[in-house]
C-alpha cells in the first residue's frame, strides 16, 4: 500500500464528518480523544467546547431539532462517555438523529480496567438506535458513513461511535463509500402501505361523524405541516396536538383544540371522549397523552399513521394501520379522499356541548405577583411569536406549551418523553447555533437551571445571543405542586435555595435582570428581547402557582382537574 495515501483514524474522523455535512460538534477533549481533537485543529468544523458532556449532547440535540440535520456531540473515553448517557437516552425517546463520537482506551487495554476505560456501547445499547465499536482504521469509512445514515432516516435517534485511542493513532487507507448504504435488516423506508389498507381507512373516515385528528411529534419528524393541514380541512374537523406535535399544525388555526393530555386543554381531553374516529399522525400514545387507558377515547375506532411499525398496536390497538412517513402517507391518503364523503364538521358541536372553553384555565393574582403563563404572554409578545422557543421540564414547560402559540416544525423545543432536567440551556446554545439570525428564547426553571447552568460559559465564549428566562419560585414547582395535591401538602425537599442568578450571570459577563413586579413583567421583557447579545432575566414569580389543567395519575382524559374558581 502506498503510505502516502494513507492517513490516521483521527484524520478519517474529520474528513468523515465533513463528507456527512457535519461542520458543527459540540463536545469536550480528554486523553482518549486528543488524537482526533488534534486533528480538528485548524480544519473547517466549527467545534463547541461545551463545559461538561451532558451539554455537550444535549446541545448536539438541540442543534439537530433547530436545523433537521443529524447534531454531533464528542467526548473522550470513561466519565467523559458515561456523562452523554442522559443525553443519548434524551434523544433517543423523542427521536433525535444524533452522532457521538467517544474515545476509548487502545484495543490491547480493552477488557482490563485500564483508565478511563468504559463499556460505553453496553450501558447505553437501550438507549441509542445503533453502536459501533470500530476496531480497524480501514473500517472507520464505513462506519462514519452508516451512523450518520441510521441517525437521520426513518424514527431517528441517536447512534454512538466508540473509538479506540490505538484505531485513531492507526494508519490506513480510507476507502468512502458512495451513495446510501445497504444495510440488512435496516429499511428506513418502508413501502407504500397496501391499497386494502388505504381503502379501510377510507371507509373509516366515511363512516365517522366525529373524526378527530391527533397530531404527534412522527408527523412534525416527517415536515407534514401542509399535508396535515390539508386533511385537517378536508375532514372539517377539530385537532389536537401532543407536546412533541405543537408547531404541525398553526396554534392560532381554527380548528385547534390545543394541547392535549395530562395539562391539555379542557376541550381537547373531552374530545377525544366523543370521538368516533381518532386519527392519531405519528404519535406513539404516551401514558401522559392517554390518562388511564381503559377510559381513553372509549367510542372511537383508531386509525393509526406511523413511521414506527413496533408502535402500532403497543399501547393501543388500532382499528386500521397504516406503517410509513407521516407525509408520504397523507399524500398517497389525500387523493383518495376526492369525491369521497368524508367532510364531517363538529366543532361547533365539541365548543356547545363540551363547553370546556378553548383555552387553558389559569390562577389569577391581581396583587402584583408575577404568574408564570402572564410571563409567557409577554415573551409571547416581545418575540412577536416568532421566536424558537427551548424550555426545560416542568411547570414552566407546560405553561410554554400551553400559552405560546407556536405557528411551525422546529418552533418549540423541549425534552418530551425522558423529561430531562437541564436540557433548557445547553439546547438552546445548539438551537442558536443552528439558526443564528433568530431569536431563540430559553425557558428555564430555578431547579433545572442549576443542573447545567455552568454553559453560561459557552453562551460568553461564542457570544451567543439567547435569551434567558429563571422562572424563579422557590421550589421544584411540578414536584411541589404534586406534594400539594395529592401528597396532602408535605413539602418534602421541594424548597429549593438558589444564588443571586444576576450575580452569576454578571459573574460569567452576561447583562441581566431582575423582575419582581406584574407591572414590570411587559417593558423588562421587551427590553430583553431586543438587547443585541445575550441576556438573562430573572422572573421572581409567586412561590407558589399551581399548572392548570392537570389529570391525576391514574385517572381519565375527562377527570382532569381545574383551578377551584374556574
Amino acid at each position: 500500500m502506498d503510505e502516502r495515501q494513507e492517513t490516521s483514524g483521527a484524520e478519517m474522523v474529520v474528513q468523515g464528518l465533513l463528507r456527512e455535512g457535519a461542520d458543527v460538534v459540540f463536545g469536550h477533549p480528554g486523553g482518549a480523544i486528543l488524537p482526533v481533537y488534534d486533528a480538528l485543529h485548524g480544519a473547517p468544523i466549527h467545534h463547541y467546547l461545551m463545559r461538561h458532556e451532558q451539554g455537550a449532547a444535549h446541545a448536539a440535540d438541540g442543534f439537530a431539532r433547530a436545523s433537521g440535520r443529524v447534531g454531533v456531540c464528542m467526548s473522550t473515553s470513561g466519565p467523559g462517555a458515561t456523562n452523554l448517557i442522559t443525553g443519548l437516552a434524551n434523544a433517543h425517546m423523542d427521536s433525535v438523529g444524533i452522532v457521538a463520537l467517544t474515545g476509548q482506551v487502545g484495543i490491547g487495554l480493552l477488557g482490563t480496567d485500564a483508565f478511563q476505560e468504559a463499556d460505553i456501547l453496553g450501558m447505553t445499547m437501550p438507549v441509542v438506535k445503533h453502536s459501533y465499536l470500530v476496531r480497524r482504521a480501514a473500517d472507520l469509512p464505513r462506519a462514519l458513513h452508516e451512523a450518520f445514515h441510521i441517525a437521520g432516516t426513518g424514527r431517528p435517534g441517536p447512534v454512538l461511535v466508540d473509538l479506540p485511542k490505538s484505531v485513531a493513532n492507526e494508519r490506513a487507507q480510507a476507502i468512502w463509500p458512495e451513495g446510501t448504504p445497504r444495510l440488512r435488516g435496516y429499511n428506513p423506508d418502508p413501502p407504500a402501505p397496501a391499497a386494502r389498507d388505504l381503502e379501510r381507512a377510507v371507509a373509516a373516515l366515511e363512516g365517522a361523524r366525529r373524526p378527530l385528528l391527533m397530531v404527534g411529534g412522527g408527523a412534525a419528524k416527517a415536515g407534514a405541516q401542509a399535508e396535515v393541514l390539508a386533511l385537517a380541512e378536508t375532514l372539517g374537523c377539530p385537532v389536537i396536538c401532543t407536546l412533541m406535535g405543537l408547531g404541525v399544525l398553526p396554534g392560532d388555526h381554527p380548528a385547534h383544540l390545543g394541547m392535549m393530555g395530562m395539562h391539555g386543554t379542557p376541550v381537547a381531553n373531552l374530545a377525544t371522549t366523543q370521538t368516533d374516529l381518532l386519527i392519531g399522525l405519528g404519535v406513539r400514545f404516551d401514558d401522559r397523552v392517554t390518562g388511564a387507558l381503559p377510559h381513553f377515547a372509549p367510542n372511537a375506532k383508531i386509525l393509526h399513521i406511523e413511521m414506527d411499525p413496533a408502535e402500532i398496536g403497543k399501547i393501543v390497538a388500532p382499528h386500521v394501520a397504516l406503517v410509513g412517513d407521516v407525509r408520504r402517507v397523507l399524500q398517497i391518503l389525500l387523493p383518495l379522499l376526492v369525491g369521497r364523503d368524508v367532510r364531517h364538521p363538529w366543532l361547533p358541536e365539541v365548543d356547545s356541548s363540551l363547553g370546556g372553553g378553548f383555552g387553558y384555565p389559569r390562577e389569577r393574582f391581581t396583587d402584583g405577583r408575577i404568574s408564570g403563563p402572564d410571563t409567557v404572554d409577554a415573551v409571547h409578545r416581545a418575540t412577536h411569536g416568532r421566536a424558537v422557543v427551548v424550555t426545560d421540564v416542568g411547570q414552566h414547560q407546560m405553561w410554554a406549551a400551553q400559552h405560546y402559540p407556536f405557528s411551525r416544525i422546529g418552533q418549540f423545543i423541549t425534552s418530551g418523553g425522558l423529561g430531562t432536567m437541564g436540557f433548557g440551556l445547553p439546547a438552546a446554545i445548539g438551537a442558536q447555533v443552528a439558526r443564528p439570525g433568530e431569536t431563540v428564547v430559553c425557558l428555564t426553571g430555578d431547579g433545572s437551571f442549576q443542573m447545567t447552568l455552568q454553559e453560561l460559559a459557552v453562551v460568553r465564549s461564542y457570544n451567543l445571543p439567547l435569551k434567558i428566562f429563571v422562572f424563579n419560585n422557590g421550589y421544584l414547582g411540578m414536584v411541589r405542586q404534586w406534594q400539594e395535591m395529592f401528597y396532602e401538602e408535605r413539602y418534602s425537599y421541594s424548597e429549593i435555595w438558589s444564588p443571586d442568578f444576576c450575580k452569576l450571570a454578571e459573574a460569567y459577563e452576561i447583562p441581566s435582570v431582575r423582575v419582581e413586579r406584574s407591572e414590570e413583567l411587559e417593558g423588562t421583557v421587551q427590553r430583553a428581547v431586543e438587547t443585541s447579545g445575550p441576556v438573562l432575566v430573572d422572573v421572581r414569580q409567586v412561590t407558589r402557582e399551581n399548572c392548570w389543567p392537570i389529570v391525576p395519575a391514574g385517572k381519565a382524559l375527562h377527570e382532569m382537574m381545574v383551578p377551584p374558581h374556574s
